[in-house]
């Protein structure tokens, strides 16, 4: 297959394409900047260069493509006060490939998350989002519309990932608790930290991605999920031992302070299955848990950013 890779040199994107190569299909990237229109050609990957804004390079290059695999996101300007804006593009970019894919049967795969899927309990791939306020609802909307695109002949899903997909180079929230917690000297979690994440490693969402696209049925949600829930008071003691720094509760109130944009997510109890997933698609999940990927030490070598 020749497949259009949106977010092809980012963190699951840079996965993705060898992955996808190695499988014998043919990759290609969407690149905005020289850098990543080289990483691309390094890996054996035909690039196009655009951005999610440029519709009509999206359109015709989903049409010339056997599948689309949309991994982008506005990052830069959704971590630094404008998600609004960045969910907005993401609409008008997953519209665009709608109206260029519709009558094909053709795959169209796209990221989101599961985290707000269901609170308090374990959140299964038959729960659909519900929530109600921008922006966080606008990416939820995407989904639901990615997942209309099956009654107009378009082979949709979408793969809801962990909101840690950790691995070497890993700059997103494991690295960003690694951050905060050198500069404070603490190794903190809130509350009790009973609270849970679910985790994958980047390799393993990248297989996950294609068989998606391979054979995903029309409609499906998958769950990029390869452990339930990590409890973060386990991610702080790992964190602590490695840095030598004491591990301490950090009140609720005072989250926001400590942790900076990260307090709003931290304390978010989110555990999620991926047992309908593995049964449609036959994945299982093989490289190292999130503790035991943590305890290898690389993330205390790294920099957080917050750009993706």
């Amino acid at each position: 297959m020749r497949i259009f890779v949106t977010g092809a040199s980012g963190w699951i994107g840079s996965a993705v394409v060898p992955e996808l190569i190695d499988a014998g299909h043919q990759v290609v990237g969407l690149a905005r900047s020289e850098a990543s229109a080289g990483a691309l050609t390094a890996a054996g990957a035909e690039v196009v260069r655009g951005t999610l804004d440029d519709l009509d390079v999206l359109r015709g290059t989903a049409a010339a493509s056997d599948g689309v695999i949309h991994l982008a996101f506005k990052h830069d300007i959704a971590f630094t006060g404008d998600f609004q804006g960045a969910a907005e593009a993401d609409r008008r970019a997953v519209d665009a490939f709608g109206d260029a894919l519709a009558g094909t049967d053709r795959p169209f795969v796209i990221a989101s998350g599961v985290v707000g899927l269901a609170p308090g309990r374990v959140a299964t791939e038959r729960d659909m989002h519900t929530i109600d306020a921008p922006p966080l609802s606008l990416r939820a909307a995407t989904a639901r519309a990615v997942l209309a695109l099956a009654s107009r002949g378009v082979r949709s899903s979408v793969v809801r990932l962990s909101p840690t997909c950790h691995g070497e180079g890993d700059h997103g929230f494991m690295a960003t608790l690694v951050a905060i917690a050198r500069a404070k000297q603490v190794s903190g979690y809130i509350g009790e930290g009973a609270n849970r994440w679910p985790a994958v490693h980047r390799l393993d969402a990248a297989r996950l991605f294609r068989l998606a696209v391979e054979k995903a049925p029309a409609g499906s949600v998958l769950h990029g999920v390869a452990e339930e829930g990590v409890a973060i008071r386990d991610i702080a003691e790992v964190i602590g031992r490695h840095l030598d720094v004491p591990v301490v509760s950090v009140a609720p109130e005072a989250a926001a302070e400590h942790f900076a944009w990260l307090g709003a997510f931290l304390g978010l109890d989110a555990p999620a299955s991926n047992t309908l997933t593995r049964e449609l698609l036959g994945w299982e999940p093989t490289q190292p848990d999130l503790l035991t990927d943590l305890d290898k030490g690389h993330y205390f070598h790294t920099t957080a950013t917050t750009t993706g």
